[in-house]
This record gives structure tokens, C-alpha cells and sequence, in this order.
């Protein structure tokens, strides 16, 4: 993936197996956005020819693209302002904003059978995620946590085999981002794979075993947290001294002197 004459992402090869929590941790203009939309096929990569596919997923390089929204949730800060500010369609209430993940739309039901199953099935997802009293609120209406836990809700509908979280704590206050990183953690535990795409060391739950460091379109570290969360190589990757802190499965980044 090329952004002028600078690749994006360079020579990255990555397996991420299925049940392996995985966080992708690097700074900004490291690739991350990159990956995701290469990941979710929004963008598709350069391919060489006679090489093989330069991306799998699942173990497919054809997909249709609505057919993989349907087994691959995102939720992300993008996605958040698209339903609220970005959409043509006028504002989104929780449930059709749930019930538009059956669709691969933004809110939008009309192109589309919507089943009592399918009513059923969102009303469940809402309550999972602790906002089914929201259900015939407007997601403007709603605080930030609010939606953006709405918006995991419409991630899981589908019921996907692994879910994408890209910054997905990002506009958060300290409580929301605790609360919506709880939800996560839950759904890690039920077995759905998680994804996480950040920059922020300590939102990394337990639950994520393995951590990939990302600089400059490339991997720069890949391994278990223990391995990768240390404080010479996250000081490398951010270019400065952080110190990084162990407590009960978290981790911790501080800037030094």
C-alpha cells in the first residue's frame, strides 16, 4: 500500500490465528488505519503477479465485501462519527443501528428484509452490551460511551468470529473508556477473537496475549506481552524514554526523563 512514493506498509507479514487475542500497539503514521482498511477490505493491496494473495482472510483472498462485514464486527471512533455526523440518511436510533449490521449498512433498513429474528437478535446484543434502555434513543442523544457501546453492539449482532476494535476508545472520558473496555473484556472471554488497534498501552486487557509493535509500515516486534511490552521496546517505538508498569495483567506507560 503506497501513499504518494512512500509505502505505507512495508514487507509486513502477520498470521493472527483464530482465539489469539491480538493488540497492534504503535504511534501515529505507523500503518495502523492502514492494516484495518486492508483488513476489512475497504482498500486492497498491491498485488505482484504470479505471487500469492498478498492478504487472507479467514483463509480466503475472494470475498464479497458484505458478506465479510457479516462475520468480521468493527467498531472504531470512525464508524461512531459516520453514524452521527457523517450520515445522509438523518439521525440513527440504537436500534436501527444494530439492526443495520444484519445489512452492512449505516442505519439505513430500507434495501433490506429486517425478520423478527433479526429484532430479536438486536434487542439481545443491546442488552449484552448494558444499553437496551436505549434502544429508541437517537445515538446524537446518547453520551459518547453511550453510542460507542451501541456500536459494539451492532459489531456482535452477526455474531462474527473476530472483532475489530480500532482506537475504539478514542473521545472517551476515564469512566466510559472503563466501562466499554469491561464489554470487551466479556466478549474476549465468550471466545469471539479480538483485535485491538491502539495507541494506548493500557487499554491492552489481559485477555490479549499477544502484542504486535507497528512503526513505519512495518512490524517491529511480535510476541507475548511479556516479551514485547517492555520499556526499551516501547521507549524505541514512541522515539523517548517511557517507563511501562506491570499490575494485574495491565500495563502501564509513563513518559520518563
Amino acid at each position: 500500500m503506497v501513499k504518494g512514493d512512500r509505502p505505507i506498509l512495508d514487507n509486513l507479514t502477520l498470521t493472527i490465528a483464530a482465539g489469539e487475542h491480538t493488540a497492534i500497539l504503535g504511534p501515529n503514521g505507523a500503518g495502523k488505519s492502514a492494516f484495518v482498511r486492508l483488513l476489512t477490505h475497504d482498500d486492497r493491496p498491491l498485488s505482484i503477479a504470479g505471487a500469492p494473495s498478498p492478504i487472507r482472510v479467514f483463509g480466503s483472498d475472494r470475498w464479497d465485501v458484505f458478506e465479510l462485514r457479516s462475520k468480521l464486527g468493527i467498531v472504531s471512533s470512525d464508524l461512531h462519527f459516520r453514524f452521527v455526523f457523517g450520515n445522509n440518511e438523518g439521525r440513527v436510533r440504537a436500534d436501527a443501528a444494530v439492526l443495520s449490521g444484519f445489512l452492512a449498512t449505516h442505519g439505513i433498513l430500507r434495501y433490506g428484509v429486517v425478520t423478527a429474528d433479526m429484532r430479536r437478535r438486536a434487542t439481545d446484543a443491546l442488552d449484552r452490551m448494558g444499553v437496551a434502555h436505549l434502544a429508541k434513543r437517537y445515538l446524537d442523544e446518547m453520551s459518547s460511551g453511550e453510542a460507542r457501546r451501541v456500536l459494539l453492539a451492532r459489531a456482535l449482532v452477526t455474531v462474527p468470529r473476530a472483532l475489530v476494535l480500532d482506537e475504539p476508545t478514542t473521545g472517551l472520558d476515564l469512566i466510559a473508556r472503563h466501562a466499554f473496555m469491561e464489554r470487551v473484556r466479556q466478549i474476549a472471554e465468550q471466545g469471539t477473537t479480538l483485535i485491538l488497534i491502539t495507541h494506548h498501552v493500557e487499554e491492552i486487557v489481559p485477555e490479549i496475549s499477544r502484542v504486535i509493535l507497528l512503526g513505519d509500515g512495518r512490524i517491529v516486534a511480535s510476541g507475548s506481552k511479556e516479551s514485547v511490552l517492555t520499556t526499551q521496546s516501547i521507549s524505541s517505538l514512541f522515539d523517548g524514554t517511557v517507563a511501562i508498569d506491570e499490575e494485574q495483567g495491565y500495563y502501564y506507560a509513563r513518559p520518563g526523563r
